[in-house]
């Protein structure tokens, strides 16, 4: 089979146990584009955090974005998914009326909201852009894109449950074990790896990818090749057609050496 089409997610599969990019990857990356394989980023990250990690390979970038929400090729957005403002309101109240501590960030594909301090040393790493407001009600509008919560409780057993209450118009999915991603229903990674491989006149079996959780599950089951981190959560590992190695060990690059070979 012909790969040409590569989707990783970012975090517990492509980055390393410290959140970098492995060593290898700068290296590795030419190889990649000689034998016309796209590689894509795809991630909960925003996409200026995507846009500064992976600067260094150039400008025509492709990048899935906030869960798929954002879908961006060569220099342009090419698509994003927002949700319902009457759900994101809900979604607000909920949270801050939690017994335990919960946290938001409103996502636009351009920016991300808080209101409180207290977050930002969570976020920073996924959200380069960030803006801080008094009332997060204030930040909503019909380009809301995503709301990342992060629970201090368990995020599939205590967040996630309350989320889809608040909400059942959209899709709450579990991104970390303190995090989850409400979106709308019709926004997935799988969904963004096809519009992607289309806007690339990439054939949906000629694509590979790479997951580890939850949020991973609709791209693995999109991908012409399915490959699931050996740390993944078990459900992906079940959906999979491969385990690759740990990102602990750079599984990804291992993998894609071996496609290369």
């Amino acid at each position: 089979m012909k790969h040409r089409l590569v989707a990783a997610d970012m975090d517990g599969t492509f980055l390393d146990g410290r959140g970098g990019i492995p060593e290898g990857f700068w290296e590795l990356y030419p190889r990649l584009v000689q034998a016309g394989i796209v590689f894509v980023p795809a991630s909960g990250r925003q996409l200026a955090t995507l846009q500064d990690l992976f600067g260094p390979l150039g400008q025509d970038l492709n990048l899935i974005a906030e869960n798929g929400t954002v879908v961006y090729s060569e220099g342009q957005v090419v698509s994003t998914t927002p949700m319902r403002a009457h759900s994101v309101h809900a979604i607000i109240d909920a949270a801050q009326a939690a017994p335990s501590r919960m946290e938001m960030v409103i996502c636009t594909p351009t920016m991300g909201y808080v209101n409180s301090p207290d977050i930002l040393d969570e976020v920073s790493k996924y959200y380069h852009r960030v803006s801080t407001v008094a009332d997060l009600h204030e930040a909503v509008d019909d380009c809301v894109i995503k709301v990342a919560l992060y629970s201090a409780e368990d995020a599939e057993t205590v967040a996630a449950p309350l989320l889809r209450a608040a909400a059942p118009e959209e899709r709450a999915v579990v991104s970390g074990k303190h995090w989850v991603d409400v979106m709308s229903p019709e926004a997935n990674k799988g969904r963004a790896l096809t519009q992607l491989a289309h806007a690339l006149g990439v054939e949906q079996r000629n694509t590979v990818a790479f997951g580890d959780y939850l949020n991973d599950l609709e791209m693995l089951r999109a991908a012409g090749t399915s490959y699931a981190m050996s740390n993944a959560h078990p459900l992906l590992k079940e959906s999979a057609d491969h385990i690759a190695p740990p990102n602990t060990e750079a599984g990804v690059l291992t993998v894609l050496e071996s496609l290369l070979a």
